[in-house]
């Protein structure tokens, strides 16, 4: 048996290196590491095939074959051949990659976008098991993928930051495997650089993490500004000696001098890092009282991995600017929002699983259909102010959902039904009616 590991970020490698060790992959198969770059301009970034401190990571596997081997100048986000091709494609990849598509696996994350959904259409006999990417997992397809793909998909493996949440990826046929919190510190903790951090000198320190959502087009800058500034002030609700700030890789400097103005002018000291640290990791080496951030997946990682507090500040902002409704940041920014308000009515996993699958049924109604009385039941129990910071009133009216406002009449009129508007469905029933007639009519008259 053969499988195809196309992963692109480390925290995707870290968690099949903490599955595999776990004894949670066939330890039989011959392991291929299919890596790729998917940031916007890949020749600026380092990607995991090449990132020294992954190099044990690496080593889990057999062999590595480069995606960009094979597409060249392609980027692997465009990689999106005719259904005509695929057949000749799978047979000159195979064999490239000297592969037997008899018995294979492919183990994708992102399988919603190329590359991964053109390796799973592609290898079409082929098992197919998702690899978790973050907080994104816990959300559901936000495409419905062919049958012939979806009826492949068997497993979910997933690095278990939010214990006793089940993801909605690939739900509810998946089988999920989460990757024990144990096994996934244990990889992450390989990945230390050994960097020495004139940091690590035991004055009390809060961690910020920076996230640039204005190139996500989520919020505006300067409302991006103001975001971060609320980080500040909620690390220093921990009152600490110092704040290090772990800016995003593409936020500008003027981010970042807005950020040390609000720290100084709370008593704070203020340093940047610009070091290969992953953020668990640099917690840990800095001994960080806490880790605040926007709705960073660091965030849960960090608390269930390490027992580091948490905070963010600005979730209920984003929530609210998130568009559309479907947008695949809502369940990351709901999953951090409730584990880290003061007093959150979510610290039990099974409210915070009814919360997820509320949401995620509003984002995909048909994919996650399944839902529904799930979501139902979530709504009909909470209170409007909780309704409200995570449903807008237009979805629960298009869903007919509890909780959704009372319908004008000019909107019950327009409203759809059976898939068409009201008006259109008046016109069709007016149309047959008048054909029903006109052949009562020529019956009666023997035509």
């Amino acid at each position: 048996m053969t499988q195809i590991f196309a992963l692109h970020s480390a925290y995707g490698l870290a968690t099949v290196a903490a599955a595999i060790d776990a004894g949670l992959v066939d330890a039989d198969a011959e392991r291929i590491l299919v890596p790729f770059v998917s940031s916007r301009v890949p020749e600026t970034a380092v990607g995991i095939a090449d990132e020294p401190a992954l190099r044990s990571l690496r080593d889990r596997f057999d062999r590595v074959e480069r995606l960009e081997d094979i597409l060249g100048p392609l980027h692997p986000s465009a990689w999106e051949p005719a259904d005509a091709d695929l057949p000749m494609l799978e047979r000159l990849i195979s064999r490239a990659w000297s592969l037997d598509t008899a018995d294979l696996e492919v183990l994708v994350q992102s399988p919603q976008v190329a590359p991964a959904r053109t390796l799973m259409s592609l290898f079409s006999r082929a098992r197919i098991t998702i690899i978790g990417d973050g907080l994104m997992t816990y959300s559901p397809m936000r495409v419905q993928l062919p049958h012939a793909v979806s009826a492949r998909i068997q497993g979910v493996v997933y690095a278990d930051v939010v214990p006793g949440v089940r993801p909605l990826v690939a739900s509810p046929a998946a089988v999920v495997v989460p990757v024990p919190p144990a096994s996934f510190a244990a990889v992450l903790s390989e990945t230390d650089t050994g960097e020495l951090l004139s940091l690590a000198d035991g004055a009390p320190t809060v961690l910020v993490l920076g996230q640039y959502l204005s190139a996500l087009g989520l919020v505006t800058p300067d409302a991006e500004i103001d975001l971060q500034k609320q980080l500040i002030d909620r690390a220093v609700r921990w009152s600490p000696q110092r704040i290090v700030f772990k800016p995003h890789p593409a936020a500008p400097p003027l981010l970042t001098a807005a950020l040390r103005e609000r720290a100084i002018a709370k008593g704070t000291d203020f340093v940047e890092y610009h070091g290969p640290l992953a953020a668990e990791l640099l917690a840990e080496r800095i001994d960080a009282v806490a880790v605040v951030a926007g709705f960073s997946t660091a965030l849960p990682t960090v608390n269930t991995l390490f027992g580091r507090a948490i905070g963010s500040a600005g979730c209920s902002t984003v929530l609210a600017a998130l568009t559309p409704f479907e947008n695949s940041n809502r369940i990351p920014v709901t999953l951090v929002d409730a584990l880290t308000r003061d007093d959150s009515p979510y610290a039990s996993p099974a409210q915070l699983q009814l919360l997820v699958d509320a949401v995620g049924y509003a984002m995909q109604p048909e994919i996650a259909g399944h839902l529904r009385d799930r979501a139902e039941e979530f709504l009909r129990g909470i209170e409007p102010e909780e309704r409200h910071r995570y449903f807008t009133p237009r979805r629960l009216a298009d869903l007919r959902l509890p909780g959704a406002p009372r319908d004008s009449v000019a909107r019950q009129i327009l409203r759809p039904a059976g898939g068409v508007g009201r008006i259109e469905e008046w016109r069709l029933t007016a149309l047959g009616a008048r054909r029903r007639a006109e052949r009562a009519w020529r019956a009666i008259r023997g035509r």
